[in-house]
């Protein structure tokens, strides 16, 4: 029987303090739900209480599933920075076709967002946040913060659009490093807003990896981006809180100078950066928050074949200590069985060690 709370089983998983089980977590796009059918997922949700526990508090007459503002089809959206994204798929985050930086001219004239009133891309109640979270605490749940996903390098592509970012560094031209104080004293004040709602974990996502190779260069992100990921990451860690990164895509070129930013969970995928690496570079040393392959074997493989898979993420990277979480994000297009093999295998490998 099962007996930590998640805050208990989160923090000693990240802290090698032997966890009863692996922390898993399943998270349904937006556009999964007319793809697959609401009956379908009702259905998911109910028979895998371990991935979703909130699903028994669900009315399902009344309920919508959250979609980011920046994922709306034929629905332009302007964030608080002034960059404007689109996409063409509900729930698939858009692009940036609009920066507001693009040319340095309009950067004297430029004002930031207010981060007592905004996290960035949509209004935030400060107050609310700090209900929410002393609720979480009270009931058993660990309280996460964190900044929005791309919140430096990423940020910096959206306003100034990334090639011109890319010759900027290059270039060393001096505006650059004040565009960055301003992101970075942006990001400073949501960190500390944070800090005094009684956070556990402070989250910091950003993908920094293509399909093979990083967006930007090592020499690069140690110059102008790892400097900031170290000040922004420090209150935290003077405060005691875990310091959780994720990064989609190749990290092999970065990963060292992402750890040395003082980050103790290191979320990335699994297949993109390979197994093998993970566990020789990362087993140990950091723990991992392994993202499951969507494009590969759970996508064009059979229900055996993800099994397997997922045993085999379990053995290489896990241990009885902690150290191994374990999450997936389902987009359209996978097989209903697959999907269906996807949550079996989560669930019965999470008590691998137990």
């Amino acid at each position: 029987m099962m007996t930590m709370t998640e805050r208990e089983l989160q923090l000693r998983t990240i802290r090698f303090e032997t966890p009863e089980r692996i922390p898993i977590g399943f998270n349904i796009n937006y556009s999964c739900w007319e793809h697959y059918g609401v009956e379908r997922m009702r259905e998911w949700v109910h028979k895998h209480p371990m991935l979703f526990p909130w699903g028994r508090d669900v009315d399902w007459k009344t309920f919508r599933p959250w979609c980011s503002p920046t994922a709306h089809a034929g629905k332009p959206f302007v964030d608080a920075w002034g960059c404007v994204w689109e996409t063409s798929q509900d729930g698939i985050t858009g692009a940036v076709t609009r920066h507001p930086l693009k040319n340095w001219a309009d950067f004297d004239m430029y004002r930031p967002p207010d981060p007592a009133r905004t996290d960035g891309l949509t209004p935030v109640d400060r107050a609310a946040m700090k209900q929410a979270i002393a609720q979480t605490k009270a009931s058993g749940g660990i309280a996460y913060g964190g900044l929005v996903h791309g919140h430096t390098f990423l940020l910096l592509t959206y306003l100034r659009g990334y090639e011109n970012l890319i010759f900027d560094m290059m270039d060393e031209d001096p505006r650059l490093n004040r565009l960055i104080e301003m992101v970075e004293t942006f990001n400073l004040a949501v960190v500390k807003s944070y800090l005094e709602a009684g956070v556990d974990i402070m989250s910091y996502p950003e993908d920094l990896g293509m399909q093979k190779g990083p967006m930007i260069s090592r020499d690069l992100f140690r110059k102008y981006i790892q400097p900031s990921y170290r000040r922004i990451m420090k209150p935290a860690r003077d405060a005691g809180l875990l310091i959780h990164m994720h990064s989609d895509g190749d990290l092999h070129q970065l990963i060292d100078a992402v750890l040395e930013s003082g980050v103790d969970c290191i979320n990335l995928q699994d297949l993109v950066n390979g197994v093998d690496w993970i566990e020789q570079r990362l087993k140990g040393r950091v723990c991992i928050d392994i993202d499951i392959d969507r494009q590969d074997i759970t996508r064009f493989g059979t229900p055996d074949t993800i099994d397997k898979h997922v045993a085999f993420l379990v053995r290489q990277l896990g241990s009885k200590e902690g150290g191994l979480k374990m999450g997936y994000g389902l987009y359209p297009g996978l097989p209903v069985e697959n999907v269906q093999a996807v949550m079996d295998a989560m669930e019965r490998y999470s008590t691998h060690y137990s």
